[in-house]
């Protein structure tokens, strides 16, 4: 079964989705965040099959949300490191996080605190160029001529 691809869609969340739409993939970069480098740690912290790891890895390298760096001591031994466009997911995981544990009470034994202060991080969400808060319900979605798109077509 091939998978399908949203390239065609002219459609953010699905160009997103075809560089990092599934569970694993999420979690392999939130591990890498954690501080995971290396393949044999993957696969240990998530319990991910060698198969499927080296897919999802192989696709975050080929997105330009990892790079794959050979640190060979001996030999050949690689590492795998977020990349600037792997980092600015951190939003995105924090956002799932913030979401699930209100939605799912927190099923997570590790907390997100802020390095410096140490305090729990304030919810993420969405600010419009004035820095007010804003849900769905403030939001138009607009064609690129600035028309509604409940009026266009």
């Amino acid at each position: 079964m091939t998978r399908k691809r949203f390239d065609d869609m002219g459609c953010s969340v699905a160009c997103a989705l075809n560089e990092v739409g599934d569970w694993w993939s999420l979690l392999v970069v939130k591990q890498a965040m954690l501080g995971t480098r290396r393949f044999v740690d993957f696969q240990h912290s998530l319990g991910i099959a060698k198969n499927i790891l080296c897919n999802r890895l192989s696709r975050l390298v080929d997105n330009g949300v990892m790079v794959r760096v050979d640190v060979g001591e001996h030999g050949k031994r690689y590492e795998y490191r977020l990349t600037d466009k792997g980092r600015d997911l951190f939003t995105v995981i924090t956002a799932l996080r913030q979401w699930s544990e209100r939605w799912n009470g927190e099923k997570d034994t590790m907390k997100l605190v802020d390095r410096q202060t140490g305090e729990p991080l304030a919810p993420v969400a969405v600010h419009n160029q004035q820095g007010q808060a804003l849900t769905v319900r403030d939001v138009r979605f607009v064609d690129p001529q600035g028309k509604p798109l409940e009026e266009a077509g």
